[in-house]
């Protein structure tokens, strides 16, 4: 998903710019068409990189490393420690499961109200963009 996100966004003019721990780069074939590749030692490293090079966050359906990611941006976010934009583009529904266990989470106390605020959920890219105010 990551690489035809960066191909698209290519194509549309965009620069580029992969972030991989360097045991990764063989295993999972490194984006080596991007603009900048930084290869990083770990995945700790990577995160970081990725955060510092962020002026946003745009997460699309995924499996668990795109879960670790966006609770750690979400979390970040939550605690005041960066205002970076957390939006999530869920067209179909995916993670609708998820925002029923953490409506769970914050009745029985163990969520702030105001954590669930921290992220903005879309349904399309329009209202994505909208909400990373990359169109204003």
């Amino acid at each position: 998903m990551m690489g035809a996100v960066a191909v698209a966004a290519r194509y549309g003019g965009a620069h580029t710019a992969g972030v991989i721990p360097r045991w990764l780069v063989d295993l999972e074939v490194a984006d080596r068409d991007a603009d900048e590749l930084v290869v990083v030692d770990t995945m700790r490293q990577r995160k970081a990189e990725m955060d510092r090079r962020a002026d946003a966050f745009l997460v699309l359906p995924g499996g668990l490393g795109t879960l670790e990611e966006l609770f750690e941006v979400w979390t970040t976010r939550s605690l005041d420690m960066h205002h970076k934009p957390v939006v999530l583009l869920d067209p179909a529904g995916v993670f609708d499961p998820l925002w029923m266990v953490l409506a769970g989470l914050v009745g029985q106390g163990f969520v702030r109200a105001a954590a669930l605020e921290a992220v903005t959920v879309t349904r399309d890219v329009d209202s994505a963009f909208d909400a990373l105010n990359l169109l204003s």
